[in-house]
């Protein structure tokens, strides 16, 4: 049985003998046990992050850069072992994981970039022979909490740019798939990372409070629910730490009237059941306008049923089991709940079963037509594989769904119309806005984040926005006076 341990100063290590087991949600089965951190453990990790950090921000920004650039040629060579290792404890498919992968790979290579990222601004004379320029700094001790369900990109969205600034990370993964994170520590070493810089430590919310009331840290990134989203941004800023928390998401996808219903329908498809909606950019409601409402549903109908549910290890599987039995029952008790509450179930994916893995967590793709604002299982995160069609008169209708939801992370739009298109990214209060795409996700060298309470702090996630987070600004006004005394000023000056 594999044990999972922490990576602490380059080093597999940890002190505590709590354990709590690994599963492969493909079969049910355990596959490894990983450990659960004490107090003294966390120390450890403290100690090793300060003490490599000091030394790591002195060197060069050209330096990191190349150690980065290490990193990235190792993650393309041993992609499909990271793949692997993500769709053994996660479950989704071999292609999503290497895509997963892929896009955490893109903010290392944005981060290779660091030297002319972390330029500042220099004005001359600013005043009378006086100079002011700024400068980015590291903060020092950095950390991030991640989820299951991206257990290398949504790491990789934090570390590889908070090291590339001069920080020092702690990284504390999901105790669901907790292996990918270690390998990722492994090859950052190898490709010359000095010890201490990157660790890695397991465990569950008690560790996660002693990273929000640790004084040896300086900022939390969080991806996750809300709810926990919320209690670490509070938390965190009650220590004086800096935050970002990127919690729930509820993504509308408006098919217009005048859209390409069978490029709409893929979309749905694509994004409502890929990795089994265990996507924080999952489409989980579709909002059919005007009179398409009936073509739309039975297309999605159609397509839902030809998809093959099926383990990672199946070349032709289109989504896999949910992350554990808990989710699983947690997302058909939403299902069933759908039903009571009067939506028409369309398509029922409880119950599903697969010989020879009959103990998996598998949920099949769901499909409820004539949803209400006023259902659970449209206002609240259902994380799984279960769509929603509200119907909507015109647009104007349509866009108030999306404004008046109370998560704000993603939504696109289906349109011919470029002026629709137009007003759509403008006024929607949304955070990544998509047109004839079903998941807006930005590229590394933009910024991923959302709004209103899919997003608790002031900055998003990696571009620009990733630098001006784990780095602090210091303006400096400089000048060299004649070496004759000229007396005091009490004036502040002008000119």
């Amino acid at each position: 049985m594999k044990k999972i341990h922490n990576f602490v100063n380059g080093n597999l290590s940890s002190i505590s003998k709590k354990e709590l087991p690994v599963n492969d949600p493909s079969t049910g089965e355990e596959i490894g046990k990983v450990v659960m951190s004490s107090i003294d453990d966390f120390n450890n990790v403290i100690e090793s992050s300060k003490k490599s950090q000091l030394e790591w921000s002195n060197t060069t920004p050209l330096k990191r850069s190349r150690i980065l650039s290490n990193y990235k040629n190792l993650i393309e060579k041993n992609l499909n072992e990271l793949a692997e290792i993500v769709s053994k404890e996660h479950g989704k498919t071999l292609a999503d994981a290497k895509g997963s992968v892929t896009r955490g790979l893109e903010v290392v290579e944005f981060a290779c970039g660091i030297p002319h990222l972390l330029k500042g601004e220099f004005s001359q004379n600013v005043g009378t022979n006086i100079d002011s320029w700024s400068i980015r700094q590291p903060l020092g001790v950095c950390a991030g909490i991640t989820p299951f369900n991206f257990p290398a990109m949504v790491p990789m969205w934090m570390y590889p740019i908070s090291i590339a600034c001069g920080n020092s990370f702690i990284l504390k993964p999901s105790e669901k798939d907790p292996s990918c994170s270690i390998r990722l520590a492994e090859l950052f070493t190898e490709a010359g990372l000095p010890n201490g810089v990157f660790n890695v430590i397991h465990g569950d919310k008690e560790i996660v409070d002693l990273i929000l009331e640790s004084n040896e840290i300086s900022s939390v990134s969080f991806v996750g629910s809300t709810p926990v989203a919320k209690y670490i941004y509070e938390k965190s800023a009650k220590f004086g730490k800096r935050v970002q928390a990127l919690g729930g998401a509820k993504n509308h996808l408006i098919v217009m009237p005048d859209a390409n219903i069978d490029q709409a329908v893929d979309g749905i498809i694509g994004a409502g059941y890929g990795s089994a909606g265990e996507r924080c950019m999952a489409i989980s409601v579709a909002v059919a306008v005007g009179d398409i409402a009936d073509e739309l549903v039975g297309k999605i109908q159609l397509e839902a049923q030809k998809l093959k549910v099926a383990p990672w290890t199946d070349a032709e599987s289109d989504m896999g089991p949910v992350i554990s039995k808990e989710h699983k029952d947690k997302i058909e008790n939403y299902i069933s709940l759908g039903v009571k509450e009067g939506a028409t179930l369309v398509e029922d994916g409880r119950n599903y079963r697969i010989q020879g893995y009959e103990k998996g967590f598998f949920v099949g793709p769901t499909l409820f037509d004539n949803v209400t604002e006023n259902m659970k299982i449209y206002k609240e995160e259902i994380f799984g594989p279960v769509v929603c069609v509200l119907r909507a008169k015109n647009y104007d209708e349509a866009l108030n769904l999306v404004n008046n939801h109370e998560f704000g992370n993603g939504t696109s739009i289906y349109t011919s119309d470029g002026e629709i298109s137009r007003h759509f990214t403008t006024n929607a209060k949304i955070g990544m806005v998509g047109v004839n795409v079903p998941i807006p996700v930005p590229m590394a060298f933009h910024s991923f984040g959302g709004w209103k309470q899919s997003l608790f702090g002031d900055h998003s996630m990696h571009g620009e926005e990733g630098i001006r987070f784990y780095t602090k600004l210091k303006t400096i006004t400089s000048r060299w006076p004649k070496s004759i005394q000229e007396g005091p000023e009490f004036v502040i000056p002008t000119n």
